[in-house]
């Protein structure tokens, strides 16, 4: 625990816990994706995998611990860091917002990060705290909540978010640790561009087909 502390005490310590915690995401976020492309399977499909994921019980529950305490380790430092940042600069100048390999990405990474966190909360209550036991079980949960447009524009509009904080998020995590040698990082920005495109189409064509199903 000792560890912990002094690492959390520093300004590099906190980054690196953050890019560790983030890329453990990134790990889950795929595993989810594969997991929900199921759905493509049709409803047996998906309601099976549902049922057999659950079955595993308690390594379940140790998996949702992890994640939750990577959430409050990763929000945490990322509002303490960006407070850190703002307070050593409180007044602001004019400069070139593009200097340095600046983009979009890195700019809003604060705000997409603010943004997904109320996106989990209510993704939660909506599909992982949701009555499966009725008929049609995940699946028809699911179907009835993407077949409202206005949460299927909200949930298209949020993927396009969460791909914007990945794209920066990955190659800047493994920057954080070190692992940034020119030779490979233009590699790593590849992938970490070519992730966040896979998670954006992969998660944001699931309701609309489903709508497509519907018609």
């Amino acid at each position: 625990m000792n560890w912990f502390i002094t690492i959390g005490s520093s300004s590099i310590g906190k980054k690196m816990l953050m890019a560790l915690t983030g890329l453990f995401f990134c790990v889950f976020l795929f595993t989810h994706l594969i997991g929900n492309l199921m759905i493509y399977g049709g409803k047996t499909a998906f309601n099976t995998y549902s049922v057999k994921l659950h079955t595993l019980g308690f390594l379940i529950n140790i998996i949702e611990v992890g994640l939750l305490l990577c959430a409050i380790v990763h929000v945490s430092l990322g509002i303490i860091l960006y407070y850190q940042n703002w307070r050593a600069r409180p007044v602001r100048y004019v400069k070139n917002k593009n200097a340095g390999g600046r983009t979009l990405s890195s700019a809003t990474m604060p705000y997409t990060g603010l943004y997904l966190l109320l996106f989990v909360i209510i993704h939660l209550i909506n599909f992982h705290f949701s009555n499966r036991t009725e008929d049609g079980g995940i699946y028809q949960v699911v179907s009835s909540m993407f077949s409202n447009p206005a949460y299927a524009v909200y949930y298209l509009f949020s993927m396009i978010v969460a791909a914007f904080h990945i794209k920066h998020g990955i190659w800047s995590a493994f920057q954080t640790l070190g692992i940034n040698h020119p030779k490979y990082m233009p590699l790593i920005k590849n992938v970490s561009f070519m992730f966040s495109i896979i998670t954006a189409i992969g998660f944001g064509s699931i309701p609309l087909f489903l709508v497509i199903l519907a018609q």
